[in-house]
């Protein structure tokens, strides 16, 4: 059941809003708390937090004075100003509803948590079709969201200890500037006080509630944003466009990098730090070989080397059994009853809006189980009117399975998003942005009235608005145009033609599969594609029947029913290479000589991890972790896939060596031996 201070608010939010206005005086004399309450200052304060919690809700709760006498204070909630919610067309909330499961909310804390309730409170349906085609988001869930968001809009300092890179925890003392999402993961960056500079924080190692700080007193860079702050992590002077020859259909991240055809077997990435450029060859290592720069090529021959000898024989277990278990971090977030509360308004108003709802269908819609719905309507059972008695009480059944509610008019209404819930709910959208594809548009467009919320102002207004200081586009403090280098103007020519050239096959495939999905379970809308997978050589021809699309991070997966499989078979889009004509002859690709890379490891799998690799351990949602001596990490992975962890090891360049099981150890040596002999003969790729 709800805390009594849930049921406090309700009545309260009841009492005001069935009447044109009610004084001070009859308020604390009906409502039972404040009635009860041991002293005068005890219900001021009550009622002071629940006004509090009102405004917080996004309820208009305004006060005035009786004209004749000042001592007489009035309250009532108005009607919704204009602006104060968002005016969404059917589509634009359709993806905003889809960017609000991008998170588990019961993990992620207040923001997130309410995000979802607010907008059921709006009252629209959801477009059917959009939802089918519209991807289902997977980010990090995180308790740690809420006092983040709250600290970057309101401009305050927090302090958490935070796991750092050499894998000890430390207390950090940052002002907010950015809290965003990269690649699925949280990063939270600002000024770190203690180092008295720009930092970046990955919010899965924060293992303490942020607490709040006194206001911030270090100016926001104008223009900052999180994608340009992870950049600058990898920069350096040892800059080259590398050269390579691959294996066609393969290395697509490679290929997209270079804008290079999807057959092409010479490819040159962009000038790139060597840091950067190396990552992205060791983890696309099996099926490339790089040719230029020389130094690059030896260096890579030298880690080939250093991983053979790590992975050659037995381990020694000796450290890894020494080592100790790593507690987990438990940060409780327990729902607050402005929590609760929105969702009780929100299942209220969803009900009235539609008249009747099916029990199963609104714990669906509100995301919680049926038992904790019946629990809620139990709690609108027994609040209502205070004004005029126990007799006008809301009236809730959930009898045969469907759920009526009456009597509950003040509920019946929007809850206003505070800027937390909106930049929660931003996150959530950009997170379907990769699996938009004919959605594009509507995303654009919802993406412009929640900024425009943020910003106060109405989305039509903020279209027209002119480029302000933290616009990337405007000019200096002192006026004068921020002129690009050569450099950068080169950068942004490549980038714009790699960008031209490979969203071509992007856009074709997710056209082809949306059209698809909209077309329903029609045998005529079958998909004849070509497969590049993470595990064989060469592709696989399959005809599949699109179900739906879902997005885990970065990484946007269709999942389909494929002849070649006879069942259901999960896609990664981007390894989708090309569409091909009905009546194609369906193959599999080939087995991979020598090395099994299918499906997943059975059992446990330890890894050893030097700062530089601890974040394998959080790619692959470690189950267990061990602290060694000088920052090393120990971690167990159950079940990971095969070829990706393989992938993983060989990017972390020598610094993650696989413990056991040992046929995996034996996996390294051969990927490590066969990359090796791509690069110490001529000939073409095997």
């Amino acid at each position: 059941m709800a805390a009594k201070g849930v049921e406090r608010l309700l009545n309260v939010i009841m009492t005001i809003g069935s009447r044109r206005r009610i004084d001070r005086r009859k308020l604390f004399a009906v409502i039972p708390d404040y009635a009860e309450a041991a002293s005068e200052t005890a219900r001021e304060r009550m009622f002071e937090r629940d006004k509090a919690s009102i405004l917080e809700l996004g309820l208009p709760l305004t006060t005035e004075k009786d004209v004749l006498d000042e001592n007489t204070v009035y309250y009532r909630i108005d009607s919704p100003r204009a602006g104060a919610v968002l005016d969404l067309t059917a589509a634009e909330y359709t993806v905003l509803l889809a960017a609000s499961r991008a998170w588990d909310a019961a993990a992620a804390g207040g923001a997130a948590r309410r995000v979802r309730a607010k907008l059921l409170s709006l009252g629209h349906d959801a477009d059917p079709d959009l939802l089918r085609r519209t991807p289902r988001g997977a980010v990090e869930s995180l308790p740690v969201l809420s006092p983040l968001l709250e600290a970057v809009t309101a401009g305050h300092g927090v302090r958490f200890v935070y796991r750092t890179a050499q894998g000890s925890p430390a207390e950090r003392r940052v002002e907010p500037w950015v809290v965003g999402v990269h690649e699925g993961h949280w990063y939270v960056h600002g000024w770190d006080l203690d180092r008295e500079a720009p930092r970046v924080f990955r919010a899965s190692r924060i293992e303490s509630f942020p607490a709040a700080l006194p206001a911030s007193t270090q100016p926001r860079p104008e223009g900052i944003d999180l994608a340009t702050a992870l950049e600058s992590l990898h920069t350096g002077d040892d800059r080259a466009p590398a050269t390579l020859r691959v294996e066609p259909f393969k290395a697509l991240a490679i290929r997209d990098r270079a804008g290079a055809p999807l057959e092409a077997r010479e490819v040159t990435l962009p000038e790139l730090p060597r840091t950067a450029a190396r990552r992205l060859v060791l983890g696309n290592l099996r099926w490339l070989e790089l040719t230029g720069p020389d130094s690059w090529r030896q260096e890579l021959l030298e880690v080939l080397a250093a991983l053979r000898a790590a992975h050659e024989g037995a381990a020694d277990l000796t450290a890894l059994e020494a080592a100790p278990v790593r507690p987990r971090p438990r940060i409780r977030t327990t729902a607050t009853d402005r929590d609760v509360l929105s969702r009780l308004i929100s299942e209220a108003s969803y009900v009235m809006s539609r008249g009747e709802v099916e029990l199963a269908e609104l714990a669906a819609a509100v995301g919680v189980t049926e038992k904790q719905l019946i629990d809620d309507l139990q709690v609108l059972f027994v609040c209502g009117d205070m004004g005029t008695g126990w007799e006008d009480l809301i009236e809730a059944e959930w009898e045969a399975g469907t759920v009526r509610v009456r009597n509950a008019d003040p509920l019946r209404r929007a809850l206003r998003l505070t800027p937390p819930e909106i930049t929660a709910l931003l996150a959530g959208l950009a997170t379907l942005e990769e699996a938009a594809g004919e959605a594009e548009g509507v995303l654009e467009s919802a993406r412009a009235k929640l900024l425009a919320g943020l910003r106060g102002e109405d989305a039509d207004v903020a279209a027209d608005r002119e480029p302000t200081a933290g616009d990337p586009a405007s000019a200096a403090p002192d006026g004068d145009p921020v002129l690009p280098t050569a450099r950068e103007v080169d950068d942004a020519i490549a980038a714009d033609a790699t960008a031209a050239r490979t969203a071509d096959r992007a856009e074709a495939v997710l056209a082809a599969v949306q059209h698809a999905l909209a077309a329903g379970d029609d045998a005529a809308d079958a998909l004849t594609i070509r497969y590049s997978s993470a595990d064989r050589p060469g592709t696989s021809v399959r005809r599949i029947r699109p179900e739906r699309i879902e997005t885990d991070g970065s990484r946007s997966y269709l999942i389909a029913d494929c002849e070649l499989a006879e069942g259901p078979r999960r896609f990664r889009l981007d390894r989708i290479v090309e569409l091909l004509p009905d009546g194609t002859p369906q193959s599999r690709a080939e087995d991979a000589a020598g090395v099994e890379l299918g499906g997943r490891v059975e059992g446990e799998v330890w890894l050893a991890l030097e700062p530089p690799a601890h974040w394998i351990a959080e790619s692959f949602a470690a189950a267990e972790l061990r602290d060694g001596e000088n920052g090393r990490t120990f971690a167990r992975l159950d079940s990971p896939i095969r070829a990706a962890l393989v992938d993983a090891v060989l990017e972390a360049a020598g610094a993650a060596e696989v413990l056991a099981p040992s046929d995996l150890r034996d996996t390294i040596v051969t990927v490590a031996q066969a990359a090796d002999a791509r690069h110490t003969q001529t000939g073409p790729l095997p």
